[in-house]
């Protein structure tokens, strides 16, 4: 999978500018706040139909104007694929070859992408809801079934959540179990999926993180082991312990267990990562999962994504600057940098400076 071009109209600080990208290492650099990110975060923005860096599409827009357009023309193994998004203050249209989509699933699948920056050390560092955000981004782009399942359970959630409010308890006690017989359901997609997904990426992070320091440290990923099975086991296993704690979700008003409580345990030398890791180490570990999602989105879908590093040299010492250059062989990657020669190290790349939202030859 690669992306050939990028056009950008109201995009952040963009007016009207196209971006070329070459098979290999594209590398978009130029002083800092000049919009390098903006043209990565539109990029990533097209595959997965949101922003790595806002919660709301209305912020995509360049100030004073009305809506914002961003363009890619892609090829992959199935041919050239052409998606576009207009994006408005509180809606968008998205077209891909020139029908216009209605769901967002279907944005999905079509061009793949692993999105790394220094905010995803929160991947390490923060709390369980980044674990999850990553897990949610990543498998929703291989499997339509897992983003519909998690759209329809947080649905279901919210509805449950609510009713645990209502103060006339025995409409509560009456309804409770409808509600749950059809979230155990989504619940028991979502955590088959995350666990099929963990047990690919450890081994691979680990061997991944091995090299990156050189054999010095051991990463290893877990999933949560209480959801073992096949989904039908997890479905029941999740609808009696939800059985069992009717009295404490109404007292708490909300509910307890599943899937939206998931993590990841992730340790370095046997010890948490969350508590124990350094600066250093997080950054690495952190990396470390990237690149191993870059390996797992080739072996489920047959062609690599494209690779997104936006400020990552600037964290990284030389001889970790270099292997990560290495790494990147053989896959489309669009790194941002201050300094193009930082990332050159006698590869071949193809160079756009950015300079006050416009590309400069």
């Amino acid at each position: 999978m690669r992306i050939k071009y990028l056009n950008l109209k109201n995009f952040r600080n963009y007016e009207n500018e196209t971006v070329s990208f070459s098979d290999g290492l594209n590398v978009i650099f130029g002083r800092n706040a000049q919009g390098k990110t903006n043209c990565a975060e539109a990029v990533f923005y097209l595959c997965t139909g949101t922003s790595p860096r806002c919660r709301r599409d209305k912020q995509l827009i360049r100030h004073g104007c009305e809506f914002a357009e961003i363009t890619a023309k892609a090829e992959g193994v199935y041919g050239d694929l052409e998606i576009s998004a207009r994006i408005f203050e509180n809606s968008r249209e998205v077209r891909i070859n020139g029908n216009k989509i209605t769901k967002n699933a279907d944005i999905l699948g079509n061009i793949y992408s692993v999105f790394f920056s220094p905010h995803e050390l929160r991947l390490i560092q923060d709390g369980p809801d980044e674990r999850r955000r990553f897990l949610n981004v990543s498998i929703s782009q291989l499997s339509k079934p897992y983003y519909v399942a998690l759209m329809r359970y947080n649905k279901i959630l919210e509805q449950r959540n609510n009713l645990l409010k209502n103060r006339d308890l025995g409409m509560v006690y009456e309804t409770l179990p409808v509600w749950d017989e059809q979230l155990c359901k989504y619940a028991a997609v979502i955590a088959f999926k995350r666990a099929e997904f963990a047990a690919l990426l450890s081994p691979i992070a680990a061997e991944i993180h091995a090299s990156l320091t050189d054999g010095g440290e051991e990463l290893k990923i877990s999933p949560e082991k209480k959801y073992k099975g096949d989904e039908k086991e997890l479905a029941e296993r999740l609808f009696n312990e939800l059985s069992a704690n009717y009295e404490r979700d109404i007292r708490l008003g909300f509910t307890a267990s599943g899937p939206h409580r998931d993590d990841l345990d992730i340790e370095i030398n046997g010890t948490d990562a969350k508590t124990y890791a350094s600066q250093g180490q997080t950054r690495t570990a952190a990396l470390s999962i990237k690149l191993a999602e870059v390996e797992i989105f080739k072996r489920l879908s047959g062609e690599y994504p494209v690779l997104i590093l936006d400020d990552v040299m600037s964290e990284l010492d030389l001889p970790r600057r270099k292997k990560l250059v290495t790494r990147t062989d053989g896959l489309q990657t669009i790194l941002t940098c201050t300094h193009a020669e930082r990332v050159l190290y006698g590869k071949e790349v193809n160079k756009i400076k950015i300079e006050g939202g416009k590309v400069k030859p």
